[in-house]
């Protein structure tokens, strides 16, 4: 191990954050220096919160410096844990209280259009995520953060999921690559992660191994909930094989492609009309439809062209996609607006739910509007539209006030 170690940001545009160095010593005790444009104001928290993560790690003789741009507590306990890790071996964990509002766990079909990409070594971005109003909010562990980035960012992601007040969303983890990635699970799995992200997804070895991993960890924790996962697409053999990998767990409640990553491993460049990725997009919907879990569209990274992404969502939805990805808080409501059901599919839903509603009063065992048979999976499509609409307030929930005398 190094007699010094460091972890965080810092530098005229970081905002929320800290980077903290600590260099092991043979004498004088601790000595911690603090710069910080607010340490009138808590200095002495910040100080006492040190000299406490301190001492949990039995480190007797330690000069810290802390250089601060208005971090949390949360982060600069991330921060401080990472820079002692990289000097000292221990099992230790320096865990800061799970508060009340992250208590919630989310069910196996909840609605996910709209998930947010958050840099994990990125506190200031992930701070204020949950105010987006997003399905769900993902801390990044893989491309958004640089390899020399990534130890250090386990920390802070673990302290967020126990510590940022995420408003309800979904709480995701986007884990690095598999086999890299099993090593991320440890730090998210017993600290109440919703789903996590499988990225670069080629086989259902892959998907069987990150189970078998979070298994041995809930088991370790006292886990009890399940923990879903998204697996994502994004090569040519894993568009092949996208139904093994949907199949390949219970826990799989969707599958997600990565367009970028995917057309690169073509030789092509991405556009927006997509010809390039049709039969990709298709694959994937099939696999995900045929194994009864939800299909999560790529990214749209042009963030400044509402009107594209906004072409790019109504044929995300025509194809039969669910929900997709964004990678700026202005693209969460385009995407929301447009994967709800429009008025034409609400109308045709509130006749097909209201057949299927008196033929089951009538105790008949066929559904028909007009003279056309009413298959279930057209019932079952209907209902979930008439669901989304009372939900969004585009329809009463006295709906059938209409067609009842």
């Amino acid at each position: 191990m190094e007699k010094i170690g460091s972890a965080g940001n810092k530098g005229k545009a970081i905002r929320s954050d800290c980077f903290v160095t600590i260099e092991l010593t043979d004498k004088d005790g601790i000595i911690i220096e603090l710069n910080s444009k607010v340490k009138s104001l808590f200095g002495k928290s910040i100080i006492e919160l040190c000299k406490d993560e301190i001492k949990y790690f039995g480190i007797k003789n330690a000069k810290v410096q802390i250089e601060d741009s208005g971090a949390l507590p949360f982060v600069i306990a991330a921060r401080i844990e990472a820079a002692i890790k990289k000097c000292v071996n221990t099992g230790k964990n320096y865990l800061q209280e799970m508060i009340p509002e992250n208590a919630y766990h989310t069910e196996k079909d909840r609605y996910r259009r709209s998930r947010l990409y958050l840099p994990g070594n990125t506190p200031k971005l992930m701070i204020n995520g949950g105010l987006h109003s997003a399905d769900g909010i993902i801390l990044d562990l893989e491309d958004s953060v640089a390899p020399d980035k990534k130890f250090e960012a386990r920390f802070l992601v673990r302290n967020a999921l126990r510590q940022n007040n995420f408003y309800g969303a979904e709480r995701m983890v986007r884990i690095n690559q598999v086999p890299q990635g099993l090593d991320d699970l440890e730090y998210i799995v017993p600290h109440n992660v919703n789903l996590i992200l499988i990225p670069k997804c080629e086989s259902a070895d892959q998907i069987q191994q990150v189970e078998l991993k979070i298994t041995e960890l809930s088991k370790k924790y006292d886990v009890e909930h399940p923990v879903y996962l998204m697996p994502i697409i994004e090569s040519a053999l894993g568009t092949i094989k996208a139904y093994e990998i949907a199949t390949a767990s219970e826990n799989v409640v969707a599958l997600a492609i990565g367009l970028e990553d995917y057309t690169a491993d073509l030789g092509c460049q991405r556009t927006n009309e997509g010809r390039e990725t049709f039969f990709a997009r298709s694959m994937l919907v099939n696999a995900a439809k045929a194994a009864k879990i939800q299909a999560i569209d790529s990214v749209f990274s042009d963030v400044s062209d509402m009107d594209a992404l906004k072409k790019f969502v109504l044929e995300s939805k025509s194809q039969g996609f669910d929900g997709m990805g964004c990678i700026h808080p202005r693209q969460i409501k385009v995407i929301l607006e447009n994967y709800l059901p429009t008025d034409a599919e609400i109308a045709k839903a509130k006749k097909i739910v209201n057949a299927f509603i008196q033929a089951e009063e009538k105790g008949l065992g066929v559904v028909a509007v007009g003279s056309k048979m009413i298959d279930p999976p057209v019932v079952k499509r209907a209902q979930r539209t008439i669901k989304v609409a009372v939900e969004e307030g585009k329809l009463t929930k006295n709906w059938r006030d209409d067609y009842v005398c």
